[in-house]
């Protein structure tokens, strides 16, 4: 019996047809290829159409030049009372009374606290009883030197009228007597002295366990309760330096500090016009009272002290303020100032070794490089490359670049 052979040509692998499954990945691969491409040429003609980021723009403002108006500084700083004090005892002690609280109006001497002071009452009332003693002694001493006076003055008599009733050994000690009297009414009215100076050193102490207010002004702020230890100076615990801290609302000015590269343009009862942190939309007349002498090497600024002309009752000690420095009237003779462009330090940017603005034109950003001073209350001085009244980005925009599209936001 014959076995049959099988037949293995099928299973033969013909390499020269391509496979369908290759085919199929191959178009797919063509079509998420095809689609992405699409979906970025989509998305970048939709920002360059309609997609513009949006820039915060700010207009540069031509100062100076003129008569009057902005001399372009400007500088930041605080509502400052030119008169305050923070009011201390004199002596330690527990602190019985406080009749006065923030907001509180007081005079020139009027009592605003009081010590526990039944000690030194006592020492006062201790010291009186010593005087009144040392005057008593007094005027016991003065009668025995009075009688012993007369006594001597006697002897002298008796030995004028007859020599052998009284010697001169007895004559001589009886004004020994007297000028001992004399003695004691003296030693007795230095310690008469003494006792009303010890009288007046109670009466003090008894005098500083009242606080007394040291100018006419408006208390700020209480520092102690009653109760509380005060002190002089404070020694930890719960011991407290200050009762109250008051000050003199009508001599409120603005201390500001001024970039030193435009301290020459500020000299003493020059005009300012003060804007406070609260009060955005109102500003106030002032005028520079003082230019310390002196610079703050770390932060390159000088501090200027600039009354405020315009008392009003919203400014108050420690607000934030604005002031910005006011051009006074040329002199009639010389060429007049050339006229300055001020733009927010925001808006200057550099780049490498070049200080650069970035302008906004129909859309688009175009660079200007600039000469920009140091800034100055948040402002600069741009002192060539600008003209005045140019659109400027200052903010929005991470990465500017030139002919970049945006949306103007001011």
């Amino acid at each position: 019996m014959t076995t049959p052979v099988p037949d293995l040509s099928r299973l033969t692998i013909n390499r020269d047809a391509p496979g369908g499954g290759v085919w199929r990945a191959f178009r797919t691969t063509v079509a998420i290829a095809a689609g992405a491409a699409l979906l970025v040429f989509a998305g970048v003609w939709a920002l360059r159409r309609g997609g513009a980021p949006v820039a915060r723009v700010t207009q540069a403002t031509l100062v100076g030049g003129g008569a009057s108006g902005s001399s372009g500084v400007v500088a930041n700083g605080y509502v400052v009372a030119r008169t305050q004090a923070s009011v201390s005892a004199k002596l330690p002690g527990r602190l019985a009374y406080l009749g006065v609280s923030e907001g509180s109006h007081v005079t020139e001497g009027q009592v605003i606290a009081r010590l526990d002071n039944a000690d030194y009452t006592a020492s006062v009332a201790q010291a009186e009883a010593a005087l009144a003693s040392e005057r008593a002694t007094l005027v016991e001493a003065q009668a025995d030197r009075d009688e012993l006076v007369r006594e001597a003055r006697r002897a002298h008599d008796v030995r004028t009228q007859n020599p052998q009733l009284l010697s001169q050994q007895d004559a001589e000690l009886a004004d020994s007597k007297a000028a001992q009297g004399e003695a004691r009414v003296q030693a007795q009215t230095a310690r008469i002295q003494v006792a009303e100076a010890a009288l007046q050193v109670a009466r003090a102490n008894l005098d500083n366990t009242l606080i007394h207010a040291p100018f006419t002004g408006t208390v700020l702020r209480k520092d102690a309760e009653v109760g509380e230890v005060v002190a002089p100076s404070v020694g930890g615990g719960l011991t407290r330096g200050a009762v109250v801290t008051m000050a003199d609302l009508a001599t409120l000015e603005v201390e500001v500090d001024v970039n030193e590269a435009y301290i020459a343009q500020i000299r003493g009862g020059q005009p300012a016009r003060i804007t406070l942190d609260a009060y955005p939309d109102t500003s106030f007349r002032g005028a520079v009272r003082l230019v310390v002498p002196t610079a703050d090497r770390q932060k390159a600024t000088v501090q200027v002290k600039v009354s405020i002309l315009d008392h009003d009752a919203r400014i108050l000690p420690e607000m934030g303020a604005r002031v910005e420095f006011l051009a006074s009237a040329r002199p009639a003779a010389g060429p007049a100032p050339r006229p300055r462009v001020s733009v927010p330090a925001d808006a200057v940017h550099t780049e490498g070794s070049e200080t650069v603005v970035w302008l906004v034109r129909d859309g688009r950003l175009e660079r200007r490089a600039v000469d920009a001073g140091p800034t100055s209350g948040g402002v600069r001085e741009v002192r060539s490359g600008l003209a005045g009244g140019e659109t400027l980005l200052v903010g929005g925009v991470e990465h500017p670049v030139a002919g970049m599209r945006v949306t103007v936001k001011p």
